[in-house]
């Protein structure tokens, strides 16, 4: 049976067709091969290339022209576009491919945990709905919900009026690679370099839909700034501390490191706006010699990473963290200094622009309830790289799983690394939906043969 969408005044009961002859086609099978696929191929930050590969190779078909967009050797995108018949506006749905960690104890253990457990492995584990894997849950279960949304348009026959891309982007996590993994030498790997270079070569569209975590509908995140302090100390013998002056950087810069935290934890609540809180943590410490315990380090460096809002900038909060840090190192009598390491502006899309308006809408559809926004958030993702290039951006994604495969609670890396096919399933859904009725504003109809 043929199911046709003919522009803004179709009904309401052919859209549902629609969505149900496109939907049939998004089996269990489908979801779990995509899933399984994608996290059994590492791809730590600057190594995405294979993935890149692999996704390109499931999507082509007749209809679908499908690309490996490489950044260089070890670094790509996957790119698939479902060209539309009538010259309508297009529309990306985009999620990132690279794991916030590598998948390799040499580098993940102690800084990521204790010891390293089978989730924060690039193996995938099945137990009935539930895959268990390195970046199960984030990101590659939302990779995942993209490639079963573009396959089951395709499969249904579905004719759309604009374009309609699917962006996989390398370098998406909030990380530069690290030293083996990724391009020799390539400083520039991380912080939305697939996004960017996505759409500067070639795949700038009207509108984007991102799929990363969150049951929700976002329309805007927060930035960020990375900021190193170098605090200052004394290099000298162990064996000389009572004859010689002496100043442990590393005494010190625990103490600055404390009262910077003090001093984020009311940074975040005094610049929150809109659905925004924007927060911070120092998250490293780096200096002294292990190969020399009997001295004290000249200096030590600590790590920031500071969010900030639409009503900041990444200058901005440097000069305000700067501030801060001059007054404590008055206080302290150490001339300490803060350089910024990387910044990204925080976005927004106006919330009745048209991406959000059909987000929303499909969101509510398949959730079976009123949406209402999610607020005191501080992600960020590409979606923010999107937006800086001009191309309003919704943000949906899968609810965080609440148990494990034994029944073990979630942490942060088990969330992670952990999906579930009924609610990715539902994220088809919602994505599948927001296509059909962005496209019903074209000059031309869906059709589902």
């Amino acid at each position: 049976m043929d199911v046709e969408t003919e522009g803004p005044g179709t009904s309401r009961t052919d859209l549902e067709a629609a969505v149900d002859g496109v939907m049939k086609h998004v089996t269990r099978e489908r979801l779990l091969h995509a899933v399984t696929g994608v996290v059994s191929i590492p791809s730590p930050t600057g190594a995405e290339a294979p993935l890149a590969g692999w996704i390109v190779d499931e999507l082509a078909s007749p209809r679908v022209r499908t690309t490996v967009q490489r950044l260089d050797e070890s670094q790509a995108n996957a790119v698939a576009v479902l060209p539309g018949t009538a010259n309508g506006s297009s529309l990306l749905l985009y999620a990132p491919l690279d794991t916030f960690t590598t998948g390799d104890p040499a580098h993940d253990i102690p800084g990521a945990g204790a010891w390293m457990r089978p989730d924060m492995l690039p193996r995938a584990t099945v137990r009935g709905d539930l895959v268990q894997g390195l970046g199960a849950g984030n990101p590659k279960g939302h990779a995942a919900c993209v490639m079963a949304a573009m396959q089951a348009l395709d499969d249904a026959g579905i004719e759309l009026a604009g374009d309609l891309v699917a962006g996989f982007g390398a370098g998406g996590m909030p990380t530069f690679a690290i030293p083996g993994v990724g391009q020799p030498g390539r400083a520039n790997t991380g912080h939305g370099v697939g996004a960017a270079y996505l759409l500067e070569r070639g795949f700038t569209t009207d509108h984007a839909v991102i799929a990363k975590p969150g049951w929700n509908v976002s329309h805007e995140e927060v930035g960020l700034v990375w900021l190193d302090i170098v605090v200052p100390g004394e290099h000298t013998y162990v064996g000389s501390r009572h004859r010689l002056p002496y100043r442990n950087a590393v005494a010190l810069a625990g103490v600055v490191a404390g009262r910077l935290e003090d001093w984020l934890a009311d940074y975040a609540l005094r610049q929150e706006t809109g659905t925004m809180r924007p927060q911070g943590i120092v998250s490293s410490v780096r200096g002294g010699l292990d190969h020399l315990a009997a001295s004290t380090a000249a200096s030590v460096r600590l790590r920031a990473d500071v969010r900030l809002t639409t009503e900041q900038t990444p200058a901005g909060v440097t000069r305000e963290v700067r501030a801060f840090v001059d007054s404590l190192g008055r206080e302290l009598g150490a001339d300490i200094t803060v350089e910024q390491v990387a910044g990204i502006p925080a976005s927004h899309t106006p919330p009745e622009s048209p991406v959000i308006r059909a987000a929303v809408a499909s969101w509510e559809a398949v959730a079976g309830q009123a949406h209402v926004p999610i607020e005191a958030n501080s992600g960020a993702t590409d979606a923010n790289v999107l937006r800086m290039r001009g191309v309003p951006t919704a943000r949906v994604g899968m609810p965080k799983v609440l148990a494990g495969l034994d029944g073990e609670p979630v942490d942060f890396t088990l969330g992670m690394n952990l999906v579930d096919l009924a609610e990715a399933r539902r994220l088809v859904e919602i994505l599948v939906r927001t296509v059909l009725l962005l496209d019903r504003q074209a000059p031309a109809a869906p059709r589902v043969r």
